[in-house]
């Protein structure tokens, strides 16, 4: 087998909406907006420099199936980029940008081979001087939504030439993603593929060594729920087909969920320097990148009381805020979570025999008890589904942010009620 180098990327998303940034500054938002388009840059600036045999794409280029006329063109212009440099790129399709979605009338590089969707096919990589260096196989989704165990159509050609698969899928049924073209890591294995690079799911993880089974993750994160460094990785073949990772970051803002402790703390400046100091250590951790930054506040203290009266919360975010838009590389904070406790004895509160008391049983055995949790908040909520003040569906939420909302009343009613003196009279 011949020694070769390629670059393994998925999950482009390109011109994805990042939803929930609608209320940012102008300028941050549109910087935000372009970066699945600089993480592109970055993937082909990578791509020459490191002189690759060719490039891998395993699906979602776009991030709908009726993808931006924007967002195609970037991407013809970066494989143009790459043809020029004789790097051939391989594409399948993904339930993001299936076969059938809405695609613009392009004109693709000769280099350039997008997959078929009725059947894995196989490409021969061929390179001046060495012959023909691999067999890349792979298959798009024709439609959205494709539940067929598409792996199982798999079968490496020559054991003397490296096998890779191009396959968008959902391996073992991992939960946080949909169940597309699902199959296990049993039906990779023993099909004569090298390598499979895979596509699907956001959070790079390489799920087996011999034959490599891997996942690069997406190149650019675009919410908190897709936190730190994002990219693709650069792979190298030996003789032997042993396939050698090197992760490479692509992404240009970065997100970050931090936890800060606020015990010990007792007043707002103690809190602002304290948000302050792990604002610039994101600063420094994003490695000359911008930076999103969800804080957490965790922990018990006399600042949490202080931060739930009136507007304190809000206000304090928005000040933190302050000159961020004008900076070449900022560090937004995206929102400050409250989960701190108070000071006060809840488990003496707990006992008593006192309104405050009655909430804080009632509210213990909710949170012990799902179903019983569901049915107060149906009844609790249902009032603000007809508000069109309210942001989101209130009664959608799950059991997780239930039990949030019901920790954050208990916080609140025994701040007003326990300084007031909640017994009976």
């Amino acid at each position: 087998m011949l020694p070769l180098r390629f670059l393994h990327a998925a999950d482009l998303h390109l011109d994805s909406p990042f939803k929930g940034m609608a209320t940012l500054p102008e300028p941050i938002r549109e910087r935000v907006r372009e970066a699945t388009f600089d993480a592109l840059r970055a993937l082909v600036t990578l791509a020459e420099r490191e002189r690759v045999d060719f490039v891998v794409v395993s699906g979602d280029v776009y991030d709908l199936s009726d993808r931006s006329l924007r967002a195609q063109i970037r991407f013809q212009r970066a494989l143009e980029r790459l043809a020029a440099a004789h790097i051939p790129v391989y594409v399948i399709h993904g339930n993001h940008d299936p076969e059938d979605g809405r695609a613009a009338q392009l004109n693709w590089p000769q280099a350039v081979h997008f997959f078929a969707s009725d059947r894995v096919e196989t490409v021969a990589v061929e390179k001046p001087g060495r012959g023909v260096i691999a067999h890349v196989h792979g298959i798009s989704y024709k439609t959205a939504a494709v539940h067929d165990n598409l792996a199982l159509r798999f079968r490496g050609a020559d054991p003397g030439v490296c096998q890779i698969a191009l396959l968008h899928t959902n391996v073992d049924g991992d939960p946080a993603h949909g169940n597309y073209a699902p199959c296990t890591r049993r039906d990779l294995l023993d099909r004569g593929i090298d390598y499979w690079a895979l596509g699907h799911v956001h959070t790079r993880q390489v799920l087996c060594d011999q034959p490599a089974i891997v996942y690069p993750g997406n190149i650019q994160g675009r919410s908190v729920r897709e936190t730190g460094p994002r990219g693709c990785y650069i792979v190298e073949i030996d003789e032997t087909g042993r396939a050698d990772l090197q992760f490479h970051a692509l992404d240009a803002v970065r997100w970050y969920q931090e936890t800060l402790s606020v015990q010990g703390l007792g007043t707002e400046q103690q809190l602002k320097d304290a948000l302050l100091g792990r604002l610039e250590q994101v600063r420094e951790q994003a490695d000359g990148r911008s930076a999103v930054v969800r804080i957490v506040l965790e922990g018990r203290s006399a600042v949490g009381r202080l931060l739930r009266r009136g507007r304190a919360l809000e206000e304090l975010t928005a000040e933190l805020r302050e000159g961020e838009a004008d900076r070449s590389r900022f560090v937004w904070l995206e929102s400050i979570d409250d989960r701190s406790r108070s000071e006060l004895d809840w488990e003496a509160l707990q006992q008593e025999a006192s309104f405050l008391g009655d909430l804080l049983r009632l509210s213990g055995h909710l949170q012990q008890d799902d179903e019983a949790l569901r049915a107060f908040a149906a009844e609790a909520l249902a009032a603000l589904d007809s508000l069109p003040s309210v942001a989101g569906r209130p009664h959608a939420a799950g059991d997780e942010q239930l039990r949030e909302w019901l920790r954050a009343a208990e916080e609140l009613a025994a701040d007003l009620l326990a300084g007031e003196g909640g017994k009976d009279a």
